[in-house]
């Protein structure tokens, strides 16, 4: 049986983020609200958890998870060749909606789908998000809808289509907007923007001025 906590309550926040690290560490799942839409997130250093996830989306490993991290220092142990451009970014614009495609750490011992070596990750703008990443780790973290239903803004519609998927349901009221986070390509010479979403090409170039766009 799921378990649902309001974190706007203080009592309740507390305990929703300790039962949901638990959750985390036991390898299941929990959903969370971001600066976006409501994620849906497993321990990122867990197959079996991530394999879970993809389950409980309907979505197949052709497309991998994006990790949640609740610190830029946390990427000096997830990538790698990140360049002084890439920095530049995280420096501009985390926590925010910005997701930056890296090169991951060859070493690490995780599966979030067929990446060919590379990892989608970013840091959200959400406490409740900020607090679960920091005490519990890098999280992977797709959003919380099945495949080819829309990203749910509340909890409600989240938990109405994975229900009891789902170990722990944060619920921090509806989220911001359904604009999706940006993806910046950084595994590049020169950073290409793959999807433009709350960042436009103008903002990221005041930060990044030969930013290319994909077509």
């Amino acid at each position: 049986m799921a378990r649902r906590y309001d974190c706007n309550d203080a009592t309740d926040r507390s305990t929703g983020l300790r039962e949901a690290a638990s959750a985390v560490r036991r390898g299941e799942l929990v959903v969370l609200p971001t600066d976006t839409v409501y994620g849906i997130g497993a321990d990122a250093f867990s197959p079996e958890a991530v394999a879970d996830l993809l389950d409980a989306k309907g979505r197949g490993r052709n497309m991998p998870t994006p990790v949640l991290i609740g610190s830029p220092n946390t990427l000096h142990g997830l990538v790698t060749d990140f360049s002084e451009q890439a920095w530049e970014l995280v420096d501009a614009f985390w926590p925010g909606a910005l997701t930056l495609v890296a090169k991951h750490q060859p070493s690490l011992q995780w599966d979030l789908g067929d990446t060919r070596g590379t990892v989608a990750i970013r840091m959200p703008l959400h406490p409740v998000a900020i607090e679960l990443l920091t005490d519990v780790g890098p999280m992977a973290v797709s959003s919380a809808n099945l495949t080819g239903h829309p990203a749910p803004e509340d909890c409600d519609a989240a938990q109405g289509m994975l229900g009891d998927s789902v170990s722990v349901y944060l619920d921090g009221g509806p989220t911001p907007g359904i604009v999706p986070s940006s993806i910046v390509d950084v595994t590049r010479d020169v950073p290409v923007l793959l999807r433009a979403g709350a960042l436009s090409a103008d903002e990221l170039r005041k930060v990044v001025p030969d930013l290319e766009v994909a077509n």
